[in-house]
């Protein structure tokens, strides 16, 4: 089985060293690392890897150049893994990037970048087409909703399920994490789906999917850039 093949987008040293270091003990093949937008946006189109990690500030501007980047890149180039690394707790970030399809993409404090284990698992669940949310991310996301939605009308218990499923994780991990059977889990998912009008049988609306996607944007608060 061929290597992941990653490009690092970082402007501090130290952390783009550390990342580089963390993804190559682990087998992953770091195909460029780059300070900058404009060479991270021409690395990953040169290379085509099958990830790209990059912090949301970089130069030239430190304005949201790397998520501007990420979602260009996302935009020419779906197939093209993205995960975002931030050391702001914004949820909105992550929005951004998602769009419409949160397969494929990731958001990571850059605090947790030093958990070799979750950088590692992000990386590997982004290549193989899922997601990867900071579950500090997700409790924020829980911890400001205030409105009504069809996520209101979720169980205590639906709404733990569908914020491990916002993180990316499959029903057997949702299992193990919540102390309950895998089908225990699949009645919980099945709930969710009816009461946010998603049909099963309907694979062209990948119902998990969109279901996460109903989550993030009934938690939304308007986009605001933050300096670094």
């Amino acid at each position: 089985m061929a290597a992941l093949r990653v490009v690092v987008g970082e402007d501090n040293a130290l952390v783009r060293e550390g990342i580089v270091r963390v993804l190559e003990r682990a087998g992953v093949e770091v195909a460029d690392a780059v300070d900058n937008a404009d060479d991270l946006r021409r690395s990953a189109l040169d290379l085509k890897p099958d990830v790209v990690v990059t912090d949301i500030e970089m130069p030239p501007n430190h304005d949201g150049d790397g998520l501007r980047a990420a979602v260009e890149l996302r935009t020419a180039h779906p197939e093209i893994g993205i995960i975002l690394l931030s050391q702001f707790l914004d949820a909105d970030y992550a929005l951004e990037l998602v769009g419409t399809r949160p397969e494929g993409t990731g958001y990571l404090l850059k605090e947790k970048v030093a958990d070799t284990s979750a950088l590692l698992d992000a990386v590997r669940r982004v290549a193989a087409g899922g997601s990867a949310l900071d579950p500090d991310v997700i409790a924020h996301l829980v911890n400001r909703h205030n409105g009504p939605g069809p996520v209101a009308q979720l169980t205590p218990r639906e709404h733990e399920v569908l914020t491990l499923m916002a993180e990316g994780h499959a029903n057997a991990g949702i299992a193990e994490r919540l102390v309950v059977t895998v089908p225990a889990v699949e009645r919980h998912v099945t709930g969710i789906f009816t009461k946010l009008g998603l049909r099963r049988a309907d694979r062209t609306q990948h119902c998990r999917v969109l279901a996460v996607l109903a989550y993030l944007r009934n938690q939304r608060t308007p986009y605001t850039s933050r300096e670094a």
